[in-house]
């Protein structure tokens, strides 16, 4: 058991007021540490020691001020600090459903920042690679289609607002540019019509600079990756909507937040809502809302997201989210992603 207190002895000419203020502490919180650790008969009532031979006194006494500023030196600052980031993480996801076989993705991402003092945000330089489905490289022509034609345009540059959101692209003219020159090498490797009009439809769909962007602001990886700020500070619960799949509408979700910090190095952040919009699991998964509200779900939906950074500089160590789809209590789909760094 650690012991915080000493006995010291008492000297001629000290007084409570002198033992305290040597301790930086005032006279008459000595005497109440004193006689919550002391026998009873040894207790200390007035100022004078006469008669008293020690005084118990702490070790690693902290004023209510410093213990006040402790905790907000623990809170996570209003603005992303530049030390929030590690350069490289790996991801693991899983989708499942009880009516197709669960995929599991594992794959790494690359960050890069600089800073940008005229405009007030933060330019991020953002690359995937190393794909794995379920263990395995991925082999099949869509699959490896898919991945080279995103591979392309890589890495991508954003914008990140001081809250912590991903605001914007950097360049966008620039991204179609790079399509577009790795567009004949693509075609030469990847022949045939089927794979021709997926690049047509590729070239078009990211030549829409509005388009691009919601498409990685609303898979789970960007939204648990750039969270806002304020959800590492908030006390008291809160609404903010979530895209539970990239390709439908967002819904509102009732979040409550819980932090620990027990650990002596990490604070661990920890949100969990439920959808309050009303709408059916159905409408989510196909991504069109209903007119009519009777066939909404009255508990379509879960999510819940966790962070843990570290106490001192807040560098994001790991995070991860679980998000739920229901249909009268039924889970119908199910979608977690590890973002863990190294």
């Amino acid at each position: 058991m650690e012991i915080d207190f000493l006995e010291y002895k008492v000297r001629n000419g000290d007084t409570l007021k002198s033992v305290a203020s040597r301790l930086g502490m005032t006279a008459e919180e000595l005497r109440i540490f004193h006689n919550a650790h002391c026998q009873r008969m040894n207790k200390i009532w007035f100022e004078d020691l006469h008669d008293i031979k020690s005084i118990i006194v702490p070790t690693n006494f902290k004023t209510e001020k410093e213990k006040a500023q402790e905790k907000e030196n623990i809170l996570f600052p209003v603005c992303v600090p530049d030390s929030f980031y590690a350069k490289k993480y790996s991801v693991s996801e899983t989708f499942d459903s009880p009516f197709e076989t669960p995929v599991h993705i594992d794959y790494s991402i690359d960050l890069s920042f600089r800073e940008d003092r005229n405009s007030g945000y933060r330019h991020m330089s953002y690359q995937a690679g190393n794909f794995k489905t379920n263990g395995k490289t991925p082999e099949d022509k869509v699959s490896s289609l898919s991945i080279s034609c995103m591979k392309s345009i890589m890495p991508i540059g954003f914008l990140l607002s001081t809250s912590g959101q991903i605001s914007g692209l950097e360049d966008h003219k620039k991204i179609t540019e790079v399509f577009a020159e790795q567009r004949k090498e693509l075609d030469d490797f990847f022949t045939g019509e089927v794979n021709r009009k997926y690049l047509d439809t590729f070239e078009k769909s990211i030549s829409d600079e509005h388009f691009l962007l919601q498409q990685f602001r609303n898979t789970l990886l960007f939204q648990v990756l750039f969270p806002k700020t304020d959800w590492f500070r908030r006390k008291t619960a809160w609404t903010e909507s979530f895209h539970f799949l990239q390709n439908s509408f967002p819904v509102r979700c009732k979040l409550k937040s819980e932090h620990s910090n027990d650990s002596e190095n990490t604070v661990v952040t920890s949100l969990k809502g439920n959808i309050e919009d009303f709408c059916s699991s159905r409408e989510i998964m196909r991504g069109i809302r209903s007119k009519d509200p009777s066939g909404t779900d009255e508990d379509p939906g879960e999510i819940s997201i966790e962070y843990t950074t570290h106490k001192k500089n807040k560098n994001l160590l790991q995070a991860g989210a679980i998000l739920w789809l229901k249909h009268e209590e039924e889970l119908v789909y199910q979608h977690s992603i590890t973002i863990t760094q190294g």
